[in-house]
C-alpha cells in the first residue's frame, strides 16, 4: 500500500513537469540570509533572518527542528514524531511552545486552550523545502507580536515561486520513506505553486512500530492586485503515529526494557490541519486573514499504573477546533521635530471556536470514561502602534505600545464525570486585558557596527478552563482559578557587527521576569501555572565565511534561571538549560558539491526545584553531503553521526510499574534517548 501511494504521488508531480514548462525562464534564486546586513534595520542584537540556502545545507531529522535555526533554541522530542516538539530557549522549558510565538505565512501556530498543552506548536504541517525564510525575534520588544511572546517569536514564510521545482525521493534506515514534489505554473491570472509530501517511518523502537503516515500539501496562488501583491494559500496536513514515550530509568536498569523499549506500546496519536489564508500588501497597507480546521487525538501514559492499578493510567487528550483571524496594518512616513519618522498602526483579531477539548481515561486507546470535556470559545482583539524616528544620522529610536483583550467562554459537556463529580460549576465566562509598552534605542557606529538597548513587556494567555474552574475534575475539591493573562518583562543590550563577505556576529545581555511560570505535570501530561521567575543571560552568535565556499557558525547561550519567591521546595526552575552550544561547518562549491557537519550541545539542567536531581548534558552530531549536476541532485545524511545514546529529554516524577506492589510509588528519572545513528539517501530531479 505504501509503495502504491508513493507511485501515485510520483505520477502526480511528474505531471507537474508540464506546469513547470509554462515558466521556462525561471531563474534559480537562493537567499543567503545569514549574509544579510541587519545593521540599520534590526532593533536588537537578538534577531535575524534565515533563508533557503541555510535550510538546505542543514540536516533536519524532524520538521520541528527548523526552529533550531533560532540561536540558543533546542527542539527535542519525548514522544512520537507526529507530536509537537518540546522546545527550550532562554532558560524556558517552553513545553510545546507556551512562551515562543510561531507564525507561518501570518497564521498563528500556537494553540490556545489546547488539549495537551497551552501554546501547543506542531510544525509537522510544513514542507521544509517550501520555506522561503525564517525571521526570529527573541525578547519582548516587538509590537506586532502578542500572545506567547515571552521568550520571543519566529515567522516562517513559504515561497510564492519555487526556484527549482522538481521531485525528491528519500529512503533511510528504520523504514524511512519520503517523497516531495514541487511545481510552478504561470497563467494569465497569476502564478501557482503546488507542493506535496508523503512520509512513512517505522522508527528504531523495540516494542512498537512508529508507523508514521504523514501527508502534506501546499497550493499557493499569487498575483499583482490593486497596486500591491496578493496571495491565497491552502495547506493540508494529515498524520497518524504510534509513540515511544519517555521511559523510567529503573525499568532499564532492571533489564525489563531496553533504552529503545516502551512501557505502554499502545500510545500514539492522530491529527489533521487544513487552512486557507490570504495576504495582500503594498508600500503602506498590509491585510491578511485565515481560517484553520484542526483536530488531535493523543494517547499518552506517563505514570503507567500509579492511579489505576487495574486498567492503567493511559489517557486520551482531544482537541477539535476551528480558528479564524486576521490583521490589518498601515505604515506611513512623516516628521517628528523635523526628523524623518515612520509610524505603523495595526489591528489583529483571533477566534478559537473549540468544539471539544477533552480528557478521557483509556486502555489500548479504548475509552473507559471521561475526566473532563468542554466546549470553549476564546477570542482576542489587539491593536498596536510603533514609531521609528531617525534623530541623527547615527541614532534612532523605536517606541511602541500594544493592547490585548481576551474573552473566555467555557461550557462543560460532561455533567457528572467518571469519578462521580459534577463538573457543571466549571462552566463560565472570563475576560481580561493587558497593555504592553516596548522600546529600543539604536546607535549606529558605522556601516558595520551597531549597538542596542531595549526594554519591553510581553505576555502569554492561560488555558481558558483554568480561568473559570471551580471544581477539580479528579478530587472534587475546590480548585483555584488562574490569571487569564501572564505578564513578561524584558531588558536587553547588545552589539552587532557585519563585515561583508566575512563575518556576521552579535552579542546580547538580557533579562526576563515572568509573573507566573508554567511547569510540566507528569501525571496529567500538561502544564500548570506556578511561581514567578527571573532569567538572565548572555548570547553570542558568529557566522564566519573564511573562504568563498566555506562557512563556520557558532551560537552559544548561557542562562541563569531562578524562581523569585522563596519556598522550601527550592528556587531552581525544572528544565531550565544553563548552557546551549550549536556549531556547524558548511561548504557549497561551484562544482555542485556541498556538505555540512553540525554539533548541538545542551548542558545539564535541574529536574526539581531544589536542584538535587539534574539531567546529564547531551551532544548530538549530524552530517550531510550531496552533489548537484545538471537537473539531478543526490544527498547523503547521517543523523546522530556518533551513535550517541544521550538523552533527548529528561523528567523526574512519580510513577508505578505493573510488577511493583499495589499502593507503591517511585520517584524516578523518566527519559527519552536520541534515536540511533540513521543513514538516509535522497535523489531529486529538477524540472
Amino acid at each position: 500500500m505504501k509503495k502504491k501511494i508513493l507511485a501515485i504521488t510520483v505520477i502526480l508531480f511528474s505531471s507537474g513537469h508540464a506546469l513547470g514548462k509554462a515558466h521556462p525562464e525561471l531563474e534559480r534564486i537562493e537567499i543567503k540570509s545569514r549574509e544579510m546586513n541587519l545593521v540599520g534595520d534590526a532593533i536588537s542584537a537578538a534577531e535575524g533572518v534565515v533563508g533557503q540556502q541555510e535550510i538546505r545545507l542543514r540536516p533536519i531529522f524532524r520538521t520541528g527542528d527548523i526552529l533550531e535555526f533560532v540561536p540558543g533554541l533546542v527542539a527535542t522530542q519525548h514522544s512520537g514524531s507526529g507530536k509537537a516538539n518540546q522546545y527550550f530557549l532562554r532558560g524556558f522549558n517552553l513545553d510545546h511552545g507556551t512562551d515562543f510565538a510561531t507564525m507561518v505565512d501570518g497564521m498563528p501556530v500556537n494553540m490556545r486552550t489546547h488539549g495537551h498543552g497551552q501554546g501547543y506548536t506542531d510544525l509537522n504541517f510544513i514542507i521544509p523545502e517550501t520555506v522561503q525564510s525564517l525571521r526570529y525575534q527573541k525578547g519582548v520588544y516587538y509590537t506586532e507580536i502578542g500572545d506567547f511572546s515571552g521568550a520571543g517569536s519566529a515567522q516562517l514564510s513559504t515561497m510564492k515561486e519555487a526556484p527549482a521545482p522538481g521531485v525528491e525521493l528519500a529512503l533511510g534506515e528504520y523504514g524511512f520513506q519520503r517523497l516531495v514534489g514541487i511545481a510552478n505554473a504561470t497563467t494569465d491570472n497569476g502564478h501557482w505553486l503546488v507542493a506535496g509530501e508523503r512520509q512513512f517511518y517505522d522508527g528504531p523502537w523495540q516494542d512498537i512500530n512508529e508507523d508514521i503516515n504523514k501527508t502534506n500539501a501546499l497550493i499557493k496562488w499569487s498575483d499583482d492586485l490593486a497596486g500591491g501583491e496578493v496571495s491565497v494559500s491552502f495547506m493540508g496536513y494529515d498524520n497518524s503515529w504510534n509513540s515511544a514515550d519517555q521511559i523510567p530509568q529503573r525499568a532499564v536498569t532492571s533489564g525489563r526494557i531496553d533504552e529503545l523499549g516502551s512501557i505502554d506500546p499502545s500510545v500514539g496519536g492522530e491529527s489533521h490541519r487544513y487552512s486557507v489564508n490570504t495576504d495582500w500588501q503594498n508600500d503602506n497597507w498590509h491585510f491578511s486573514a485565515y481560517a484553520i480546521a484542526y483536530q488531535l487525538n493523543l494517547w499518552s501514559n506517563f505514570t503507567y499504573f500509579l492511579d489505576n492499578p487495574e486498567q492503567g493510567d493511559q489517557f486520551e487528550q482531544v482537541d477539535d477546533r476551528t480558528i479564524y483571524g486576521g490583521q490589518l496594518d498601515y505604515q506611513f512616513s512623516h516628521a517628528v521635530y523635523s526628523k524623518p519618522s515612520s509610524t505603523k498602526v495595526g489591528f489583529q483579531t483571533r477566534i478559537d471556536d473549540i468544539e471539544e477539548v477533552g480528557l478521557y481515561a483509556t486502555r489500548d486507546r479504548v475509552r473507559l470514561g471521561v475526566t473532563r470535556s468542554d466546549e470553549v470559545l476564546q477570542s482576542s482583539i489587539s491593536s498596536f502602534i510603533r514609531n521609528e524616528t531617525q534623530w541623527t544620522s547615527q541614532f534612532r529610536s523605536v517606541l511602541g505600545a500594544r493592547f490585548d483583550y481576551f474573552d473566555f467562554s467555557v461550557d462543560d459537556q460532561v455533567g457528572v464525570n467518571r469519578f462521580g463529580i459534577d463538573l457543571s460549576p466549571n462552566s463560565g465566562d472570563a475576560s481580561d486585558d493587558i497593555t504592553s509598552l516596548k522600546g529600543s534605542l539604536i546607535y549606529t557606529l558605522s556601516s558595520m557596527w551597531e549597538v542596542y538597548g531595549a526594554a519591553g513587556q510581553g505576555l502569554h494567555s492561560n488555558d481558558a478552563r483554568g480561568t473559570t474552574i471551580a471544581v477539580d475534575p479528579a478530587s472534587g475539591e475546590r480548585a483555584p482559578q488562574v490569571d487569564p493573562v501572564v505578564r513578561t518583562t524584558g531588558f536587553e543590550t547588545g552589539v552587532r557587527t557585519f563585515i561583508p563577505g566575512k563575518l556576521n556576529a552579535s552579542m546580547s545581555l538580557w533579562q526576563l521576569e515572568l509573573d507566573s511560570e508554567l511547569l510540566f505535570v507528569g501525571d496529567a501530561g500538561n502544564t500548570e501555572a506556578s511561581r514567578p521567575s527571573r532569567r538572565k543571560g548572555v548570547e553570542l552568535t558568529a557566522y564566519y565565511y573564511f573562504l568563498p565556499a566555506w562557512a563556520l557558525d557558532v551560537e552559544y547561550a548561557y542562562t541563569d534561571a531562578q524562581f523569585t519567591d522563596s519556598q522550601p521546595a527550592g528556587n531552581q526552575i525544572p528544565g531550565a538549560i544553563e548552557h546551549v552550544l550549536q556549531a556547524g561547518l558548511s561548504a557549497d562549491f561551484e562544482n555542485g558539491w556541498y556538505g555540512a557537519l553540525r554539533l548541538r550541545y545542551f548542558g545539564n539542567r535541574p529536574l526539581i526545584e531544589d536542584g538535587t536531581v539534574e539531567s546529564d548534558s547531551s551532544i548530538l552530531v549530524n552530517f550531510q553531503t550531496g552533489r548537484q549536476w545538471q537537473n539531478w541532485q543526490l544527498e547523503l545524511s547521517v543523523l546522530n553521526l556518533t551513535n550517541s545514546n544521550d538523552h533527548d529529554i529528561d523528567y523526574f516524577y512519580t510513577s508505578r510499574l505493573s510488577n511493583e506492589p499495589a499502593g507503591s510509588q517511585t520517584d524516578d528519572l523518566h527519559y527519552h534517548v536520541f534515536e540511533p545513528r540513521s543513514v538516509r539517501i535522497s535523489a531529486s530531479y529538477r524540472f
